[in-house]
This record gives structure tokens, C-alpha cells and sequence, in this order.
């Protein structure tokens, strides 16, 4: 009889080397064309398509694993495989212990039954019993919110309704491995947050999770695990954090290898000017010198302007506006507020803004950029947001309003532990208007 410790230290999921193939099907023009299609020893290798290629990984008990990658780069294919649904080209797969899996709208349902016997149904489909199913039964429906739904057949259902009903059964059949693909970002907002209340304490209790998401920052919150799936391929696996910062990188070097950054060719209604002096160029790089349409939270900034001018001026002022994508003017830094005189300008030359590390919180946003005299009074040039740029999360977790102010909480102390400055045990506390 083998040892329990054993047994417990054994993966739940075992992959290795596992490719999944799909025939692409193609229409035929006529019977002729389909007998010669069959009649083939060996079919075309273009016939195929190959969502998955040896791909080789186990998951332990406890684990909670967010699979990441573009549409198309085998995540969905990836679960079905676990769950059972579908079966390996080649490669072996191991799962022990009971999977719940949520992967498509109305899986496991069945369209002329209600709610209230498609939990039995679901529920017999992942193994439990009717009796086991029964002692559940209030706590499935209490959880799924349907009401009088219940009794109703699912083919009515609305798809956060089918969401509803089938997370509520999954969650409730005590499983081993929970499987949950981006279905549930079809639910309402409170249905949502209801889930993940649901999947932590599955997890609190030792339960293992497996989810697919595009919401980066849900992985890195539930998750302490991550794979990045590229091309049927596993291109990063480890610590949520580091994986999306990999993702996130490969995201951004292919944004700018597309040209997703600026355009250099400004119209009349987003220039104008004297023209005594001219910005000629503008880019924005980071610490390398390299150009770049794309930036972490807390990295380095860096705006190059290129300037031309036709006779010397004095007092000339370099100047920045950044706005928000919403249009929210977030911040106009020039060289007269940094302390920089610049007492004469002639020719051409550069000038450089730096910032050593980018408070933006992630979003998109876009640059102006000027040059005017000294008191503000004539504009030679003038390039009105012209320079969109986009900033990614990095390794700030924050994520509302406009900027990461990068300070830090000191632990709470009891008042006890108060300093002597603090206010005596007796104080009174601050009543606060009530505006319900």
C-alpha cells in the first residue's frame, strides 16, 4: 500500500510533452475534390494546426496558476485538455483528484431542463451522488441568486445567468482542482467579486486553482503562480510578477515594432507659431538612448527636443504638457520652473527633459511640447499632443488615478505604543456628519 506522504507530494496535474492537433477544415468545390482529399496517403502538414507543442509542467496541491498569452496562443485548449474534454495528440497528462471546470457558457447543461435539474445534471457530471448533491442543494441556490429562475429551463437564461448557475455548482462540489477560463468576466460586477471572495476561500482551504485570465492584475492578486503561453509554446513560468513584467515587455517591443508609437508629421491644427524657432525633433527613449512608444511605472523618461534657430534669441523657455488619454492635463513641466536659464539661443542643438523614475499609473497619454520667450508672451512653436505614449503596470501594484506617489505605510501600533504626542486615551472621537 503506498505511503499517504507520498501520495500527497504527488502533482495533481502532470504534463509532458503535450501537443494538441487540429485539422483546419476546408470546404470542397466538388465530390472530385473530396475523393482525392480522402484518397491521400499523407495529408498536407498545412491541413493541421498545432494549438499546443510540447509543453511539459505539474501543478502541486494548493497552487493557484494563472495562464497568460494572446487569443490564439493555446490557453483555452490547454484547460480543455485537463478538464477532460478533449484528448492529447501526443504527450501524456495526468490529473488526479476531482477537476470542476468552467470553461464555456452552458457546458454541462442541458437547454429543456430548469436550473433546479441542471444542478442535478452538472452535479452527477462531476461525480458527486444524489444525496451529496442534496445537502448542497440550498447553498447552490442561495449562491446562484436566481430566484424563481430556478424553475425556469435554462435555454432562457441570459449568459451571466448560465454563469451564475454554473460557477455556484462547480464551487459547491468540494473539488480538488477548480478550472476557470474568462467566462466569468460575463457576470455582473457583484457576481464577479462574489466568485473571487469564493475562489480565495477555496483556496484558504487548500484547493487548487487553475485560471485563465487577460486581467493582469487579477492573476497577480489570487495567483502565486504564472505561465505565459505564446504560440502553443510555454514562454515564462514563476512568480506572477516577474512572468507579467515578461509579458508585458514582449507586449510592448511588439507595439513598437508595429509603429505604435508617434507620428512626426504634425498638421497645421496641432502646430503653430512664429517659426523664429523651431522644435525639429522629439523623442522619447528610455535609460539606452532607444526610442520608445511604450514605459513602465517607475522607470526612466527621457524627451529629447531637437531644435532649430534661425538668429539668436534670448530667454527662450523649453516647455512639456502631458495630458491623459481622457484628456485630464496631468502635469507642464519648463526649463523656468526646473531653475534653468537659458540665456541665448542659436543654431541648432538639443535640450533634454529627464525623469529618472515615471510616476504614471498605467494608461495611455500624450505629450505637448513648446518653445516660447522668456516671459511667456510669443510662442515660436507649439506641438499639441502629438506624441502619444503608452505606461504600463510594472512592478507598482497601484492602480487608480493618474500617478504612483511611491510612499510607503508604516505598520499600525496599538495606543498603547503611541508616541507622547499622540492624543490622550480619554479624547473624545470626532463625530462625522451623516448625509444619508
Amino acid at each position: 500500500m503506498p505511503d499517504q506522504n507520498d501520495a500527497a507530494a504527488q502533482p495533481l496535474i502532470e504534463l509532458h510533452n503535450l501537443s494538441k492537433r487540429f485539422r483546419i477544415q476546408e470546404a470542397q468545390r466538388s465530390w472530385r475534390d473530396l475523393f482525392l482529399h480522402l484518397s491521400r496517403r499523407q495529408r498536407d502538414p498545412s491541413d493541421y494546426f498545432w494549438p499546443l507543442r510540447d509543453v511539459s509542467f505539474t501543478i502541486r496541491q494548493g497552487d493557484a496558476v494563472g495562464v497568460l498569452g494572446p487569443n490564439g496562443s493555446g490557453k483555452s485548449t490547454l484547460l480543455k485538455l485537463i478538464a477532460g474534454i478533449l484528448t492529447p495528440t501526443a504527450g501524456s497528462i495526468t490529473v488526479r483528484g476531482r477537476v470542476a471546470s468552467l470553461l464555456e457558457l452552458g457546458a454541462g447543461f442541458h437547454p429543456e431542463l430548469t436550473g433546479l435539474e441542471n444542478i442535478y445534471l452538472n452535479g452527477s457530471i462531476y461525480g458527486l451522488s444524489r444525496e451529496e448533491i442534496d445537502e448542497q442543494l440550498s447553498s447552490i441556490i442561495s449562491f446562484a441568486e436566481l430566484g424563481d429562475f430556478m424553475n425556469t429551463p435554462v435555454k432562457h437564461y441570459s449568459s451571466g445567468m448560465y454563469v451564475r448557475l454554473g460557477f455556484s455548482v462547480a464551487i459547491h462540489t468540494n473539488p480538488d482542482v477548480l478550472i476557470v477560463d474568462e467566462v466569468l468576466t460575463v457576470g455582473d460586477t457583484h457576481f464577479q467579486n462574489k466568485c473571487m471572495d469564493a475562489i480565495q476561500l477555496f483556496r484558504d482551504r487548500g484547493g487548487t486553482l487553475l485560471l485563465v485570465s487577460h486581467d493582469l492584475s487579477t492573476v497577480q492578486t489570487i495567483c502565486n503562480r504564472a505561465l505565459w503561453f505564446e504560440g502553443g509554446h510555454i514562454q515564462a513560468d514563476g512568480h506572477p510578477v516577474d512572468v507579467i513584467m515578461q509579458y508585458k515587455n514582449f507586449v510592448a517591443e511588439r507595439e513598437n515594432e508595429s509603429g505604435a508609437g508617434f507620428s512626426h508629421e504634425l498638421d497645421s491644427s496641432r502646430r503653430w507659431g512664429t517659426g523664429a524657432a523651431l522644435i525639429t525633433d522629439v523623442k522619447l527613449t528610455n535609460e539606452a538612448g532607444e526610442e520608445r512608444s511604450i514605459f513602465y511605472t517607475g522607470e526612466p523618461f527621457i524627451v529629447r527636443l531637437r531644435y532649430a534657430a534661425s538668429h539668436p534669441l534670448q530667454n527662450v523657455i523649453f516647455g512639456l504638457a502631458l495630458h491623459a488619454q481622457h484628456g485630464t492635463h496631468v502635469t507642464g513641466p519648463n526649463t523656468r520652473t526646473d531653475g534653468l536659464t537659458i540665456p541665448d539661443l542659436a543654431g541648432e542643438g538639443e535640450i533634454v527633459y529627464r525623469v529618472d523614475n515615471l510616476p504614471l499609473i498605467e494608461g495611455g497619454y500624450a505629450l505637448s511640447v513648446s518653445l516660447t520667450n522668456g516671459n511667456d508672451s510669443i510662442m515660436y512653436d507649439y506641438h499639441d499632443r502629438a506624441y502619444p505614449f503608452r505606461v504600463y503596470q510594472g512592478r507598482s501594484l497601484e492602480s487608480h488615478g493618474l500617478i504612483a506617489l511611491g510612499g510607503h505605510w508604516s505598520p499600525p501600533r496599538s495606543s498603547d505604543e503611541a508616541s507622547p504626542s499622540a492624543a490622550p486615551s480619554d479624547a473624545q472621537p470626532v463625530s462625522l456628519p451623516n448625509h444619508d
